[in-house]
């Protein structure tokens, strides 16, 4: 048995919300602000008294209220409130970012996102949590990296129910639902359900290898897999132990074998499959039992 498949890439969740998200909490800051500033001729939301100065504001901001999003993706189908948080949606799927740092040359799909980046540079309006003391470079940023504290769920699987902090999260999740995979190899032509698992896989093609062990100097496509297994081998670090007897682990794979000793499971099954399998067991089953596999059934010499 595998270990699960893990995240490949850690994305900075706390920071990037997502557009539908990041459209809901900026909508709700103008809101507030708008508040304060009441004139002769402005109008106001009698849902949560907000005040703008046309009708046309007014109406699309109550379609946070509504629910109601009237432009679509032609490609996804993702539904939006505004025109232009729909353009910045499609820079998704075309891979287009257009605004560049000037100081590092990080680009963006977005201005506002840009705007928050050269915060960073400028130590400027920096958001703090005042639980652990992270620094965030948007208020969106925090509102999202305070629910790891909360433990706030608001995002929930029509499907399962599982429940999800972030919007995105909830989105790759749906995939494994409805087994969508919207981005794919330009290579071999497989498909992915995120794009950071995409980023990955190209690396096979590339050879691209970026994580490098400093004891040894081998090189892995992977942080929080093949790398994090590989450095156990130096420090002997075992987190996976078995509830029943203690005996600790390097890998959740190793410990789930072990525990079919406890259970009396057999944890090996040997059935002669349409064509000679020792190659399979080889990587699989222990030694002994490769063995055993390979004189029985395959007729191999040694």
């Amino acid at each position: 048995m595998s270990d699960p498949e893990p995240p490949q890439i850690k994305e900075e969740k706390e920071e990037l919300c997502t557009s539908q998200e990041g459209e809901q909490l900026e909508n709700d800051r103008r809101s507030k602000s708008r508040k304060t500033r009441t004139g002769k001729n402005s109008l106001k939301c009698h849902t949560c008294g907000a005040v703008f100065k046309n009708k046309y504001n007014l109406k699309v901001h109550q379609r946070c209220h509504t629910g109601e999003k009237p432009y679509s993706c032609s490609t996804c189908g993702k539904k939006f409130t505004r025109t232009s948080t729909l353009k910045d949606h499609l820079k998704t799927h075309t891979g287009e970012k257009p605004y560049s740092c000037d100081t590092c040359g990080r680009k963006f799909s977005r201005t506002s996102r840009l705007k928050d980046h050269l915060k960073s540079h400028r130590g400027e309006n920096l958001y703090f949590c005042k639980i652990c003391g992270k620094c965030l470079r948007s208020s969106s940023g925090l509102v999202v990296h305070m629910r790891t504290h909360t433990g706030e769920k608001p995002y929930t699987c029509n499907t399962c129910g599982k429940k999800f902090s972030i919007k995105a999260d909830l989105t790759k999740h749906t995939r494994t639902h409805t087994d969508e995979k919207p981005y794919s190899c330009e290579e071999c032509g497989k498909g992915f359900t995120t794009r950071s698992i995409l980023l990955v896989h190209m690396r096979i093609h590339t050879g691209e290898k970026p994580y490098f062990c400093a004891t040894c100097g081998k090189g892995f496509r992977t942080c929080s897999s093949d790398f994090s297994r590989h450095t156990r081998i130096h420090t002997g670090e075992k987190p996976y132990s078995c509830s029943t007897c203690g005996k600790q682990f390097t890998r959740t794979s190793t410990l789930n074998d072990h525990l079919k000793n406890h259970t009396g499971e057999e944890p090996y099954s040997c059935e002669k499959p349409l064509k000679c399998c020792c190659v399979i067991y080889m990587v699989i089953l222990p030694s002994s039992l490769c063995l055993e596999h390979v004189l029985s059934f395959c007729n191999f010499v040694i």
